[in-house]
């Protein structure tokens, strides 16, 4: 019985993807079909992108709750 390999996520790979899949749809050289496959692919990237995400926010909440301390605050890079 085969193993299966679980390959690791890699988030800047993937929005790197996604901005070359948005760029080529914008440029309006593909064909419908090319358009549709790529949209396709960008979707898929889009929700794997926002899982990746998702469990990172929820490891942090954990991290800071072990922590103790008590409440999350939203980032704001104007700040610093």
């Amino acid at each position: 019985m085969a193993t299966a390999k679980k390959t690791k996520f890699d988030l800047e790979k993937s929005l790197g993807k996604l901005e070359s899949i948005v760029a080529a749809l914008e440029s309006g050289d593909l064909s419908l079909e090319q358009s549709m496959k790529q949209f396709e692919e960008g979707v898929g990237l889009t929700r794997a992108c926002q899982t990746a995400l998702a469990q990172a926010e929820q490891k942090i909440q954990l991290l800071v709750k072990d922590a103790g301390e008590s409440d999350l605050v939203d980032f704001d890079p104007a700040e610093e």
